[in-house]
């Protein structure tokens, strides 16, 4: 095993499955930008993941570049991390092929997104990828040696996963690989969907309910809109307790304006649900324009935007080859390279 980074090595990513939304950023990237000077940061695109379910080809190109657009645009920065598309880096599909063998299909099976995503669909219409892509997210994880992974609490199983198949490897093959410890935040690390505050918000509900979510690219107007329309409770003013989507509002609103659930209630108590609602909106509004303003700058020069993502997963590459190389010698490859 290699020699511990100075700060502890962090690995996250974002699918070009949908376009962001506010989730994303209040749960995500506003922690990634905040923290990016604490950890030694690799931030991917995972378009290999995005293609477990059909995409269109115009779509999937430009909701990837929108993604490495989003994430400079809320403040991440090129110099001091790295920012790349996943399917730039060729070791990790090579790695992810590895611990795909590596998993048993049992394991697999678990997995609760897997029963949820194939339910609807049937599983003999389902791709393959659906099934074996927490393999590659593992391999995604542990190609760069990370100390630490940034998920909600939803995506516990999945590291859960990956540590338990790293361990099966070193156990079998001797020290190879790292294990990774799971980075879950409490604080506006779940957002729930405005039309529905029992589900966290998601790009897949938003494709068919677009009142379900705000996306990080939404006009003022059209944030105000679905905002004033969120589903609240029966009750006409903030009382205690508060139900689920006045709750959701409030975590919201103390999200982007730096307080907490209980500051936000304090303000709000005894105030009609419109009151709430109209601050709510102009809070988003007021965290969303700025990212939005340099959101466009970045978009209007595609040529350079992307060779930053190139020069960066050259980088992410040299690191990621070395893992590579030691996990292929352990399984007894034949290595493509000299060693020199």
């Amino acid at each position: 095993m290699p020699e511990p980074p100075t700060r502890p090595r962090v690995l996250s990513g974002i699918q070009p499955s949908g376009d962001l939304h506010l989730g994303n950023y209040l749960g995500a990237l506003r922690n990634w930008v905040a923290e990016q000077d604490r950890y030694e940061n690799f931030f991917c695109i995972v378009d290999l993941h995005a293609l477990t379910v059909p995409q269109p080809p115009a779509e999937l190109r430009r909701r990837t570049l929108d993604v490495a657009a989003l994430y400079l645009a809320c403040g991440l920065n090129p110099a001091t991390c790295e920012i790349f598309i996943q399917s730039h880096v060729a070791a990790h599909a090579q790695l992810g092929w590895i611990i795909t063998c590596s998993t048993p299909m049992g394991w697999l099976e678990r997995m609760t997104q897997f029963k949820q995503k194939s339910q609807g669909a049937g599983r003999e219409r389902v791709g393959t990828g659906l099934f074996v892509y927490p393999a590659l997210m593992a391999a995604d994880i542990l190609l760069y040696d990370a100390d630490l992974v940034p998920v909600g609490d939803d995506q516990r199983q999945h590291i859960e996963l990956c540590r338990d198949v790293a361990q099966r490897i070193n156990h079998a093959y001797g020290d190879v690989l790292k294990v990774p410890a799971p980075l879950i935040r409490d604080v506006g690390a779940r957002i729930m969907g405005l039309d529905d505050p029992e589900m966290k918000m998601s790009k897949s509900v938003a494709v068919e309910r677009p009142g379900h979510a705000v996306f990080m690219l939404d006009a003022p107007d059209l944030i105000r809109r679905k905002v004033m329309r969120a589903k609240t409770d029966t009750a006409p003013e903030v009382g205690d307790p508060v139900g689920a989507g006045i709750a959701n509002l409030l975590d919201i609103y103390a999200a982007c304006t730096g307080g907490t659930a209980a500051t936000a209630y304090a303000e709000f108590a005894g105030k009609q649900y419109g009151s709430v609602k109209a601050a709510v909106a102009d809070a988003v509004v007021a965290v969303l324009e700025p990212i939005q303003g340099r959101f466009a700058e970045l978009r209007e020069d595609e040529g350079e935007l992307e060779a930053l993502l190139r020069r960066s997963a050259g980088r992410a590459s040299e690191i990621g080859d070395v893992t590579l190389a030691r996990v292929e010698d352990a399984f007894g490859m034949v290595p493509a390279r000299s060693r020199g």
